[in-house]
């Protein structure tokens, strides 16, 4: 992909409206695990309200981005960013102005979809735009930025909620920031993006990827609350020669939504199982988390959200260390390292709620949080390069959007089924709830651990 002849500076005006609509995706994957409970309150709905706010953004935005990718060679990447960062926007206001929960997910679906859209084309303007001596050096600021989005996403939920006194003003928050970010990307972005006509869209694969994915997710969120009806264990169990289709399908197609030798790379199959836990568990924890502070001890949100400030300080700190040298001398250790810290730091969550309960302070959490919050972060930046450590120039791009893919779709069914498994033991208190997903949480973390010896000992070198 060749670079564009743009002046310097309207490169980096480009790289700060991407930037700007990144932030506002991973806020809003983030920040409604915090605003749940008080949507539910608000809105009515039974638990799956708190599920579905959360799921069906990164649900549908797992499904946009298998797709979206190659349909910026098609149809033209300025044109797709400024459609989904629009669609993104108005979506935003839909959300903000829902008269009822059904209203609400539907909204959310639309606001994953237009994301979708918009994030892949970001990435390609930035690459295109910046000279190659100047491409990475715009980029290495990109990492920390995002790390500390997806962990100020709690905390910004608890302020707008305390300071505006409802949920909605998470969402209608992001329609001047949006308005602001399309104006100025009419103005910078680059009208010739060589772009590549001869695109084609696996359809049939498509179609059933998506199928799989909504028949596991929609008995996951729903089943509980609906006492398990024979159905939903159907759904489950037709999601399996589904997706195996889907598999067949890529081995035939022409244009396949997915790279076949990745699929025969022992090193991307496990990664994907890595990144696939990891994120289920860091998500199903937070809104446990959230869930056992508002519901069970009826903290505020923004108490709540304060609370969470350890954990945000102690990813910040681990990706400005992992992006800086720690990776690059530990290298593949960072991730062993950073897994069974945090996984320590979970167990030590569930042993600070068993012994304090209805005596929890933000202190008391604090330090467990900040442990969890390191390890977390020593993984955020390293694990997609060693993930894609032995794809090829060709594979890497293919296999980078793959993996974002699956990071969305274990952020939505790790809200789906630890959601349930919350519920459902929420019964007998939610202390008790609280505790079980986070020890259930560790437990991934350390079944991720020990597959880190498979992946390969280098990292992607671009």
């Amino acid at each position: 992909m060749k670079s564009l002849v743009l002046p310097l500076r309207r490169a980096w005006l480009v790289l700060a409206v991407v930037v700007i609509a990144d932030i506002m995706d991973v806020l809003d994957s983030t920040i409604a695990n915090l605003a749940g409970p008080s949507i539910r309150a608000d809105l009515g709905g039974g638990d799956t309200t708190v599920q579905w706010v959360p799921a069906a953004y990164t649900a549908a935005f797992a499904l946009g981005l298998v797709t979206s990718g190659r349909l910026g060679d098609l149809v033209g990447r300025r044109r797709l960013f400024l459609l989904g960062l629009a669609g993104f926007t108005l979506s935003s206001l839909a959300c903000g102005l829902a008269p009822g929960t059904g209203f609400l997910i539907v909204a959310r679906v639309l606001q994953g979809l237009f994301g979708s859209v918009m994030i892949p084309q970001g990435f390609a303007l930035v690459k295109i735009v910046f000279p190659p001596e100047h491409l990475r050096r715009a980029l290495i600021p990109f990492g920390p930025i995002m790390g500390l989005a997806t962990v100020a996403g709690p905390i910004l939920a608890g302020w707008l909620l305390h300071l505006f006194g409802g949920w909605r003003s998470i969402f209608l928050i992001n329609i001047p920031i949006g308005v602001a970010a399309w104006v100025l990307g009419a103005y910078v972005l680059p009208r010739d993006t060589g772009e590549d006509p001869s695109t084609r869209l696996d359809l049939r694969g498509v179609g059933l990827l998506t199928l799989a994915s909504a028949l596991l997710i929609i008995p996951l969120v729903q089943g509980r609350e609906l006492g398990w009806p024979i159905w939903t264990y159907a759904m489950m169990a037709v999601s399996i020669p589904v997706l195996a289709l889907f598999a067949a399908s890529e081995r035939r197609s022409s244009h396949p939504v997915i790279t076949p030798s990745l699929l025969r790379k022992r090193s991307f199959v496990v990664g994907l199982v890595i990144v696939c836990g990891f994120y289920a568990a860091l998500t199903g924890f937070q809104l446990a988390l959230n869930l056992m502070l508002q519901l069970g001890a009826h903290w505020t949100p923004l108490h709540t959200g304060l609370t969470l400030i350890p954990w945000a300080l102690g990813s910040a700190i681990a990706v400005g260390l992992a992006g800086t040298f720690l990776a690059a001398r530990l290298g593949r250790t960072t991730l062993h390292l950073g897994l069974g810290i945090a996984a320590a730091g979970l167990i030590a969550l569930a042993w600070t709620i068993a012994h304090a309960q209805n005596g929890l302070t933000s202190w008391t959490l604090a330090p467990a949080l900040l442990i969890t919050g390191f390890g977390s972060g020593l993984v955020f930046i390293p694990v997609f390069d060693y993930v894609l450590g032995d794809a090829t120039a060709e594979e890497a791009g293919t296999g980078s959007g793959m993996l974002n893919a699956v990071q969305q779709f274990a952020n939505a069914t790790g809200a789906a089924a630890l959601g349930t498994v919350f519920f459902a033991r929420a019964g007998h208190g939610f202390f008790d709830a609280g505790i079980l997903i986070t020890v259930l949480a560790a437990a991934l973390f350390l079944a991720a651990l020990l597959l880190v010896g498979l992946l390969p000992r280098h990292a992607l070198v671009c």
